[in-house]
């Protein structure tokens, strides 16, 4: 019988909450998803990828990642070894003033997260064409990895990746700067 892994365990528990976000109460629409078993690293991803139901401008993904030595450890039950995924979040969004509004983007995250490490922005254009808006990935890593014991946080983890998509999408979304 199949005993599922730490990461099965969140993606299934990820899964949940924000497929009933878009089918239940239609807070949410989602926009992407991935599910993948990297054969050359026998490592696994996740994605869910998601926008506000009233707007697709901002769009929030939550990504959960575990390697081989994760999957292997969990598996084996290799001693001294806690099994657990990476997290990573990203809000995805176009940016025309690059210096202000990453300023504030970084602002609002800090204000809201207040996470151990600032987050990360990477910017990228279409080359050759005009650059009237910018692409802006904006990722919240985080110091370690988590496991079944941070289940119970998923929800309120959820509730702050709704509130910062709310404040960017009121700042940034259609007729923002």
């Amino acid at each position: 019988m199949f005993d599922p892994t730490v990461f099965d365990n969140l993606k299934v528990a990820f899964e949940n909450q924000l497929y009933d976000l878009d089918n239940l109460s239609g807070t949410i629409r989602i926009t992407g998803r991935i599910d993948r078993l990297e054969m050359s690293t026998m490592s696994r991803e996740f994605a869910l990828q998601f926008a506000l139901t009233d707007q697709d401008t901002v769009k929030a993904e939550i990504r959960l990642a575990a390697s081989l030595k994760d999957l292997a450890a969990e598996i084996l039950e290799a001693p001294g070894e806690t099994p657990g995924c990476t997290l990573l979040l990203r809000f995805l969004l176009p940016v025309k003033d690059i210096a202000k509004e990453c300023a504030m983007i970084e602002d609002l995250l800090l204000r809201i997260w207040k996470p151990d490490l600032p987050p990360v922005q990477t910017i990228s254009f279409v080359y050759g064409g005009k650059h009237e808006n910018y692409m802006n990935t904006v990722e919240l890593q985080f110091n370690r990895q988590i496991n079944e014991d941070q289940m119970r946080d998923i929800p309120e983890l959820i509730e702050y990746m709704l509130l910062t998509l709310t404040e960017l999408s009121e700042t940034f979304g259609k007729d923002a700067p």
